[in-house]
């Protein structure tokens, strides 16, 4: 079972930081915000653009255009993010059968699927933007150490974050 953003998702992530982090409010750049974030400059704008639709940023066109944010960083949840780029986290099909579950009964793991999402789905709404843009996450500043998925030491424990931010913990099995 895997659980991880589209490049689409992480690179609306990564921007919506970037904004967030502004402390001025003024608009920022894609250039800027790709060159920060190390999001590749082509994709930007399509991403960009839906979030824009999603009404979590206004984009201003021209030589001296740029985005900010259109709602607050505090009032802004990392589900609304990744829902604005990659449409609804619920599943619409069965996880045994490929179709809706619905047609002929509910299959034998319906419940716990249904409840490993709606942990998932709430996970992600109780976050703010604020919180994963200001500085470090809670884990981190406890003194949690951060590892990559192979076991390897991150950019995070050698004092700096990547191009991602500081990685977060990864589940033991």
């Amino acid at each position: 079972m895997r659980l991880e953003l589209t490049k689409r998702g992480d690179y609306a992530v990564r921007a919506m930081i970037a904004l967030a982090r502004d402390d001025a409010g003024g608009l920022i750049s894609a250039r800027t915000i790709a060159e920060a974030m190390a999001i590749p400059p082509r994709f930007l704008p399509q991403v960009m653009a839906d979030l824009v639709r999603a009404g979590l940023v206004e984009g201003v066109t021209g030589r001296s255009g740029g985005y900010r944010l259109s709602v607050a960083a505090a009032d802004t949840s990392l589900l609304r993010i990744v829902e604005a780029v990659e449409g609804s986290s619920r599943r619409e099909t069965c996880v045994l059968r490929g179709g809706p579950c619905a047609r002929d009964g509910a299959c034998a793991v319906h419940a716990a699927f249904c409840g490993a999402e709606e942990a998932m789905i709430g996970a992600l709404e109780s976050v703010s933007l604020a919180e994963v843009s200001d500085g470090a996450p809670a884990w981190q500043r406890a003194g949690g150490a951060a590892r990559t998925a192979e076991g390897g030491a991150t950019s995070a424990d050698e004092g700096g974050a990547g191009p991602r931010g500081p990685a977060p913990p990864v589940c033991s099995t």
